[in-house]
């Protein structure tokens, strides 16, 4: 993505706003002109287990804000009765992404909102996703975060899937 900051604000090619700053593991901008973590391509089409194991790695490299970024690609760009699994795993990445940047009260609730819809997701999920214990895990973290102390984002990563 080529970038410009004309005015103010960092756009790409075809004028879209986009910022262009360095990022954190956790997706937090850095001032311009440091060293911040590779940022995941937008964009991309994967298979739903493509997109497992891509999210799987990044959570375990304790970088849930990344990996929330490809299951936002999968709800994007993949088939319209998926959206829902998709964006609600995405909401569990950016929950923990909240907790592992002290966000106590915004991490719990999007660790909440992302398990309730997964309770509420009525398909079986791709990939061998195992929602139920994602469920689980999603409430005993963020009753954990409520409770206080420190999130390690790559500590507290879930499995996405079950044995094969």
């Amino acid at each position: 993505m080529s970038t410009s900051r004309g005015a103010g604000r960092d756009r790409d090619e075809t004028g879209r706003a986009r910022n262009a700053r360095p990022r954190d593991g956790l997706g937090r901008p850095l001032p311009y002109g440091s060293t911040g973590v590779a940022r995941q391509p937008e964009g991309v089409v994967r298979t739903p287990e493509e997109t497992v194991a891509e999210a799987q790695s990044l959570l375990d490299a304790g970088r849930p804000f990344h990996a929330h970024e490809v299951f936002e690609d999968a709800w994007k760009s993949g088939p319209p009765e998926q959206e829902a699994l998709w964006r609600a795993l995405a909401q569990l990445a950016v929950g923990l992404t909240h907790a592992a940047r002290g966000n106590t009260k915004g991490g719990a609730r999007l660790l909440r909102r992302g398990a309730a819809s997964l309770e509420s997701w009525p398909g079986t999920p791709p990939a061998r996703l195992n929602t139920r214990a994602l469920i689980e895990w999603a409430h005993a973290l963020a009753h954990r975060v409520e409770s206080g102390g420190p999130v390690d984002p790559a500590a507290e990563a879930p499995g996405l899937t079950s044995a094969p």
